[in-house]
This record gives C-alpha cells, sequence and structure tokens, in this order.
C-alpha cells in the first residue's frame, strides 16, 4: 500500500478574518479619487495644506476633510510648524499600493 502525500496548499483565506477587515477598512479609506491624489502628491515628502491645494483642483474644506479623515485612519502624519500644518506619508507601503494600483489601471488602459 503506497501513501499518498497530501500538501497543504497555501490559501490566501488561511489568513485570520482581521487581516482581511482591515484591508478592507484601508481600501475604504483610500477609495476616492482625492485622497488617492493627497496620497500620490505626498509621496515626494512632507508638504502644506497650500502646497496640495496648489496641486490638486479642490477647495481648501474639501481638502481639510480628506486630510483630517487620512489622518485619523493613521495614513498621514501631520505636525506644526509656525502656522503651517505639514502633511506626510506615516507608511510608505500605503503609498506603493496607491501607486502599484494606478500603474496597473494605466498600463491596462494603454494595452
Amino acid at each position: 500500500m503506497t501513501k499518498r502525500l497530501v500538501r497543504k496548499i497555501h490559501s490566501e483565506l488561511d489568513r485570520p478574518d482581521e487581516i482581511f477587515d482591515l484591508a478592507a477598512e484601508l481600501f475604504r479609506i483610500l477609495s476616492t479619487p482625492m485622497r488617492l491624489k493627497i496620497v500620490s502628491c505626498l509621496r515626494d515628502g512632507e508638504q502644506n495644506v497650500s502646497y496640495l491645494l496648489s496641486r490638486i483642483d479642490t477647495t481648501q474644506p474639501n481638502m481639510s476633510q480628506h486630510l483630517n479623515m487620512l489622518y485619523k485612519a493613521g495614513v498621514l502624519g501631520r505636525r506644526r510648524d509656525g502656522v503651517q500644518i505639514l502633511y506626510r506619508i506615516t507608511d510608505e507601503r500605503v503609498a506603493d499600493l496607491c501607486r502599484a494600483v494606478c500603474k496597473q489601471i494605466e498600463a491596462k488602459g494603454s494595452a
């Protein structure tokens, strides 16, 4: 009698549900074009709101709302410098994810 070797195939579904919950929450936070633009703009480093407004076409209240949501979610950090508030990306993996998804979509569109 021969023994049949059973190999466990690794599945994405082997991860704990918490991982999927956290990933879904991150995608929800990044689910607006405005927030993706903000993250893209901050890839080059820390910037103030005036700079972001010069690069992204929106109103100051709308920008502040999106920055606040990204900050509360831990995607962005901020610090005060005099009267200005400077924003930065706190986790480069989030910026990398945004860039990878946008590049993939752009490449697919031009194919």
